[in-house]
């Protein structure tokens, strides 16, 4: 169980695996060059990031002076009623422009930061401590709890957990910043256990209400938009969480979930469903457990070993992960090799595909997998593809001559072109139709398409004359629109 994979066994097939996985995937150049590292060196260069520099800097609007906020808060506070509501919608519309911003900001680290495999992690992270600017209002606190993801993502779990239970995005999420000792916030209690840390199950009512009694002060600073533990509403007596008594505060609790044998099997089990796209099953979730707890509970020496595993480029792992949205979309802008859209429309792009990030649909994150494949959610990727290659608007029917298609929006849509054929594919890969449909398969599949979508794309290419550019493009676009683009 979880055996290194034999060095013989590495390849450009388990190297573009290890790149849709760990990472956004990539072009068949990169892919060649984690084949030719061999296993070890290719999976240290994804999860050894530590050292590499950051080459995104933060957004202007996130490094806000305190005292700037502590104005605006005292000016809203202070305002007659109708200056009040003309204050508060502006800063709506504020904040609603600074998520779309930030939205884009990580989408462009995804599609080209050096850190992919922080990015994947900070995008689990995301699911799996689900919270929404719907809810919590306020893009800063979106993108430092995002930061958190990032900056502990691959590091210590009860670290990780101490941070995130702590970051006011979370706090205001979950409605902890008002719980006092008169009346403590079950709800937060039960879903650091059931949602976080445990899973549903492994505790009981009594260790829910006693957690939430040592969870009590924690708020946080609206002006600084620091956590503060306020003492006054802590209460300081004696409870039992898990076996275990003594007047307990709420750092204690997450230590006394985090070293519980069952959070160890739970959270490796979400990582490894995750990354591998299937549950693990008993023997398995055991070994992953074993592996997190000989490492302290640090999460490199986990993904290593995921990584590195046998089981991890099992026949029936490679290509059976349904492509989540920001997968589909920041893989195809890396297999493109093309721009990311402009941020209003990518945005809008993962909402209609179902996945809009900073806005989970509940406190469990998206369901993922083939919920991800439904009717519409796949005629929007098609028709975003045409997007994508042809430089085609997907949201607005082209018009016929003279006339303007019905619903329109008045604003005239200016196309971002197709993408560089030459770039994507040499003049020997074009020379031929059977060359081409095998560079096709190369780039976009690792692989080869199944024989029907094979012989649709032969029998397309057959039936045009001399290949030109615009031909090129409907062949990605027919490869983009098959089920096994859909996979990763």
């Amino acid at each position: 169980m979880l055996r290194a994979l034999p060095a013989h066994q590495w390849n450009y097939s388990t190297a573009a695996h290890l790149l849709n996985r760990a990472a956004f995937g990539g072009s068949p150049s990169e892919i060649q060059r984690l084949a030719d590292m061999g296993p070890v060196r290719a999976v240290d260069s994804l999860v050894g990031f530590d050292p590499r520099p950051e080459t995104s800097a933060p957004l202007e609007w996130t490094r806000a002076d305190p005292q700037e906020r502590f104005k605006r808060l005292r000016e809203l506070r202070e305002a007659e009623p109708q200056k009040r509501r003309e204050l508060t919608q502006m800063e709506a519309r504020n904040q609603r422009q600074r998520a779309v911003e930030l939205r884009h900001w990580w989408l462009e680290r995804m599609a080209g930061g050096d850190r992919p495999l922080q990015e994947k992690l900070a995008l689990f992270w995301h699911g799996h401590f689900a919270t929404s600017v719907i809810k919590v209002k306020d893009a800063t606190l979106m993108w430092r709890q995002n930061d958190i993801f990032r900056r502990h993502g691959a590091g210590n779990w009860l670290t990780l957990l101490q941070q995130v239970s702590k970051d006011p995005a979370m706090l205001m999420w979950l409605d902890q910043a008002q719980s006092t000792r008169r009346q403590p916030n079950e709800n937060f209690a039960r879903e650091v256990m059931e949602l976080f840390a445990l899973g549903e199950g492994n505790y009981t009512e009594r260790d829910v209400t006693e957690a939430a009694r040592a969870f009590t002060g924690w708020s946080f600073e609206r002006g600084t938009q620091e956590f503060v533990f306020r003492a006054q509403a802590h209460d300081p007596g004696t409870k039992t969480v898990l076996g275990q008594s003594g007047a307990f505060t709420g750092d204690d609790v997450l230590r006394i979930i985090t070293s519980h044998p069952q959070s160890a099997r739970f959270i490796t089990a979400k990582v490894w469903n995750f990354f591998v796209g299937e549950n693990p099953g008993e023997a398995l979730v055991n070994a992953l457990a074993a592996r997190f707890q000989a490492s302290k509970l640090e999460f490199k020496p986990l993904l290593r070993a995921i990584f590195m595993s046998e089981e991890f480029y099992a026949p029936s792992v490679i290509r059976n992960q349904v492509k989540s949205p920001v997968q589909w979309l920041i893989s195809s802008i890396r297999l493109l090799e093309r721009p990311l859209p402009p941020p209003q429309l990518s945005g809008n792009a993962l909402r209609q595909l179902g996945q809009e990030l900073l806005a989970p649909p509940n406190v469990k994150g998206w369901d993922g997998g083939l919920a991800w494949i439904t009717t519409n959610n796949l005629l929007n990727r098609y028709n975003f593809s045409a997007y994508l290659v042809m430089g085609e608007n997907p949201m607005i029917p082209k018009a016929g001559k003279g006339k303007k298609p019905s619903g329109a929006r008045q604003r005239p849509f200016r196309p971002g072109g197709g993408v560089n054929v030459a770039k994507l594919f040499t003049a020997e890969e074009r020379a031929t139709k059977p060359r081409l449909v095998a560079a096709l398969e190369k780039r976009f599949i690792q692989g080869q398409l199944k024989a029907k979508q094979r012989q649709a794309l032969t029998d397309y290419l057959d039936g045009l004359g001399a290949l030109d550019d615009a031909d090129v493009l409907h062949a990605i676009r027919l490869v983009m629109s098959t089920p096994e683009f859909q996979l990763a």
